[in-house]
């Protein structure tokens, strides 16, 4: 059965893309088919799975969205096997105001998901950060959300607002939405903060929060330029082993 997942969070910087990226790249690795769809108008998914942004002028989420190309005519493929990807550009910026007419404008994405065949494990959905119509659609399209968290104070702060915000997608649009995991992200085992940040979040959410914990790691943050996953660029690193943990834990759970 696909899996369609949204990596979300309406605060910027906590590691959404790596996540969608990285992610995407190990179930790939794994032999899972997968789909990475860049929901973000800054296209950076697009760009770190080796997507030359400047050449997908007819091939992106938008034209999907907007000019009605089925979904299966835009996906591209990566510089990974198994991963292939729908690629965004800034032609995103605007799609809000163009959709103001559209009756259940929030389902679109979700209907073009459902034309694909049955070709894909999983799908991944990179979402912009805000609580927009963007990720608005990402949420009603998916099966369960995984919600990056950066081990600091204030993207802390924010997360009982997303909670709300899933709460009430899964109540009014999408009752089959369920909460995949919390991921710590960035964080520092040196830095007293990040400890207590980590703590109070697994008081809180318990096994909601997952065993894998994202470190802050150069090789992690040096990859995207280079257009590739972090397994491909530095399988040795520490990020890249958190990741392939990540998706084993993912393939395992019940709850995604």
């Amino acid at each position: 059965m696909r899996k369609v997942i949204s990596i979300a969070n309406q605060k910027g910087g906590v590691g959404k893309t790596t996540t969608a990226i990285n992610l995407s790249a190990t179930l790939a690795t794994a032999e899972k088919k997968t789909l990475l769809i860049d929901c973000d108008a800054q296209g950076n998914a697009s760009s770190g799975v080796g997507i030359d942004r400047e050449k997908i002028s007819e091939k992106n989420l938008y034209s999907a969205l907007i000019s009605k190309v089925p979904l299966r005519d835009v996906i591209l493929p990566t510089c990974v096997p198994y991963l292939d990807a729908i690629a965004a550009n800034q032609d995103l910026v605007g799609i809000e105001v163009e959709f103001i007419s559209i009756q259940e404008r929030e389902k679109q994405l979700k209907r073009l998901i459902r034309e694909l065949d049955a070709q894909y494990d999983f799908i991944i959905l990179d979402c912009p950060p805000s609580l927009g119509f963007l990720t608005l659609n990402a949420l009603v399209a998916s099966s369960s959300v995984i919600v990056p968290l950066q081990c600091e104070y204030f993207a802390l702060e924010g997360l009982g607002q997303l909670m709300s915000t899933l709460k009430l997608v899964k109540t009014r649009l999408n009752p089959l939405l369920s909460l995949g995991g919390i991921l710590l992200t960035m964080f520092d085992s040196r830095n007293l903060l990040s400890r207590r940040v980590s703590e109070d979040v697994r008081s809180h959410f318990g096994s909601s929060v997952f065993n894998t914990v994202i470190p802050r790691n150069v090789r992690l943050s040096e990859s995207p330029s280079h257009g590739l996953p972090i397994i491909f660029y530095d399988i040795k690193s520490r990020g890249a082993v958190s990741y392939m943990e990540l998706a084993q834990e993912v393939l395992n759970s019940k709850r995604i």
